[in-house]
């Protein structure tokens, strides 16, 4: 069964975030855009090219390899090849030539996306995650753009992203992944119960049982083995163990072992 995604919430989050993404770069100076990013081997210019070709690919377009990028160090799969080689596509245009391409591919994909038929959102086929919805796709495209967000900011010291729509919907992406985290990386018990409490700028508690398999659950009965305080923008860090990610960002109530060993299997993102 593939997972139902809110039509209208989602579409709305990602055309909010792609908004914001592009206010951020407008503001940026020319040393901002050129600067180093957190991200190996990538500038701040590069993030807002991976978005654009990445929303390019999507919509079917597609570039051409300039050099061969496999031996890259920071590509590890045929998803980083093609990203690599869409940097190299943009590195050779302006900061105009890309803005405007991202414009154009943001508004193309929004059209696409609010006219898709309910069938179509819901039809089975890949996302990064594996085979799902196409709602649960243009779900981590919301996570995938925050995320990226969030890597700006750190990049140029600009602290954290302000809108909650977008960082809600990347919220419930992320907690999808809670069951896999808990019950198989990090082993929790039969019978163990685990809380998230995500804070920032969008709270919400996020609770997982452990039975024959781990799932996320409405509620948890009686006392949860360990809880977890988290900012969102902290626990995206973690997950995309990025250079700014501080396991002492999560404070940790009850079963210290167990939560312990949450903290230290966060990291999912390739």
């Amino acid at each position: 069964m593939v997972t139902q995604v809110p039509y209208q919430q989602t579409v709305d989050a990602l055309g909010a975030q792609w908004a914001t993404l592009i206010d951020l770069a407008d503001g940026l100076d020319d040393e901002q855009w050129s600067a180093p990013s957190i991200l190996e081997g990538w500038t701040v210019a590069d993030v807002f090219a991976h978005i654009a070709g990445t929303e390019w690919s999507l919509a079917g377009r597609t570039v051409e390899p300039v050099r061969g990028v496999g031996e890259l160090a920071h590509v590890r799969n045929p998803i980083g090849e093609l990203n690599e080689n869409w940097l190299d596509h943009y590195r050779v245009l302006s900061r105009a030539e890309l803005m405007a391409d991202l414009r154009e591919v943001t508004a193309l994909r929004g059209e696409v996306l609010r006219t898709i038929s309910e069938s179509d959102w819901n039809a089975e086929g890949f996302t990064p995650a594996g085979k799902d919805s196409h709602g649960r796709f243009m779900r981590i495209r919301t996570f995938d753009c925050w995320i990226h967000e969030v890597d700006i900011r750190d990049s140029l010291q600009l602290g954290a992203p302000a809108d909650p729509e977008p960082a809600a919907v990347t919220r419930e992406e992320m907690a999808a992944s809670l069951p896999f985290l808990i019950g198989k990386r990090a082993q929790a018990p039969r019978d163990a119960a685990v809380t998230v409490d995500f804070t920032g700028i969008a709270p919400a508690q996020v609770h997982v049982s452990v039975g024959e398999r781990a799932a996320v659950v409405p509620a948890i009965d009686g006392v949860p083995d360990a809880v977890l305080h988290v900012d969102i923008a902290d626990y995206a860090r973690l997950i995309g163990a990025r250079a700014t990610a501080d396991p002492a960002s999560v404070t940790i109530d009850g079963n210290a072992d167990l939560g312990g060993r949450v903290v230290a299997n966060l990291h999912y993102l390739i």
